[in-house]
């Protein structure tokens, strides 16, 4: 198998340490092809093997990724999916998610999230690369999508471990022990073959962590938990939420707990177009999260007074009425400071647009 389908950097000690007190908590975030509710994705038999191998040990699984969804988000929902629910072991699946994303943004949000999975000590961090039918003519040729060579990079200087999934499932077409229509019959969504594939590399990469015993390390070495210096200086590792209360409204708001999908708390919902918000931040960008869908309104928004500017998000053909957790970007070009953002609800007017439902999920600051 090709060298590079496995990195092992810093050994996962707080996973070894977890296991040995009993509870290990592992958590998955990422899109799609890990998202826990096609019931056959990879995590699944990374967590059978674990349950197995570890029956001593309870074994809980927190698993946050969500279908069409990419790091941006991730950032934001880092603490609420993750850190709050004592995940000791965090396997992070972004490559074909972000692979659309301009690279100086997805290198920003990809490099928060992992340091806020870091910022705290007693967690341990995989980066996982899945595959999509883009990445096929880069690797045929022995080389290495740019998605997943900035990854790469990202873990060499964090120190956490890598799997490279879709090398792994590549290679086993090419030895003829998987068919392509088993892995991806689609170009992007593995079968449930596919996944076990994937589920396979994860879990030879977990035996020599967690079996072998030379891999143990010394415990009783006390080291000082630091951070390395960031990649990038404007990585998202500070960003935070505004809290929905603090926004102020004009028209028919209301906040709702949101009982329709798990991975939203509450959201500020209206259906009137006119109806306007405004908030003070500090910071210097934004990035907001919305219950998305057909019926969904679009908006205008301005920062600081300035030009009024319209947003018109696309409307796929997989895409619901709503159910879709998904990221706005509105920029981060300003100077760090106390800003001030107006937004005013709009119809879409577009035969795509059948509805004028906005549902404001999370308000994301960039600092």
């Amino acid at each position: 198998m090709h060298a590079s389908v496995w990195k092992h950097r810093k050994p996962l000690i707080h996973s070894r340490k977890a296991l040995a007190e009993g509870q290990l908590t592992v958590g998955f975030i990422g899109g799609s092809i890990t998202d826990a509710r096609p019931r056959h994705n990879w995590p699944e038999p990374v967590t059978a093997w674990l349950v197995e191998k570890f029956p001593q040990a309870r074994i809980i699984v927190e698993n946050a990724a969500i279908g069409a969804t990419g790091s941006e988000l991730a950032v934001f929902r880092a603490k609420r999916d993750l850190i709050d629910r004592g995940c000791h072991l965090v396997f992070i699946d972004y490559a074909v998610n972000d692979y659309g994303e301009p690279s100086d943004k997805r290198k920003r949000s990809r490099e928060g999230l992992v340091r806020k999975l870091l910022a705290e000590d007693g967690r341990d961090v995989v980066l996982v690369h899945t595959f999509m039918q883009d990445m096929f003519a880069v690797m045929n040729e022995g080389g290495m999508p740019d998605s997943i060579a900035e990854l790469e990079e990202l873990a060499d200087q964090y120190g956490t471990g890598s799997v490279w999934m879709g090398l792994y499932a590549l290679e086993e077409v090419r030895k003829g022990r998987m068919r392509w229509e088993e892995w991806l019959p689609d170009g992007l969504h593995p079968t449930h073959r596919g996944s076990l594939s994937y589920g396979q590399s994860v879990i030879a990469f977990l035996e020599k962590e967690l079996l072998v015993e030379s891999a143990v390390p010394d415990t009783t070495i006390v080291r000082e938990h630091v951070l390395p210096a960031p990649l990038h200086h404007q990585h998202w590792g500070e960003s935070v939420l505004l809290p929905l209360a603090e926004v102020q409204t004009s028209g028919p708001w209301v906040i709702r707990r949101w009982p329709y999908y798990e991975w939203i708390d509450r959201v500020l919902e209206t259906a009137a177009i006119g109806a306007k918000l405004a908030f003070t931040f500090e910071g210097r960008g934004l990035s907001l999260g919305f219950d998305f869908g057909k019926k969904s309104a679009e908006f205008r928004y301005r920062i600081d007074g300035g030009d009024w500017i319209r947003v018109s998000r696309d409307r796929p053909d997989w895409c619901g009425d709503d159910g879709w957790y998904r990221a706005c970007y509105l920029g981060e070009e300003l100077l760090s400071g106390v800003h001030r953002f107006e937004l005013e609800v709009t119809h879409g007017d577009r035969p795509e647009c059948r509805g004028t439902n906005f549902r404001l999920a999370h308000i994301g600051i960039i600092r």
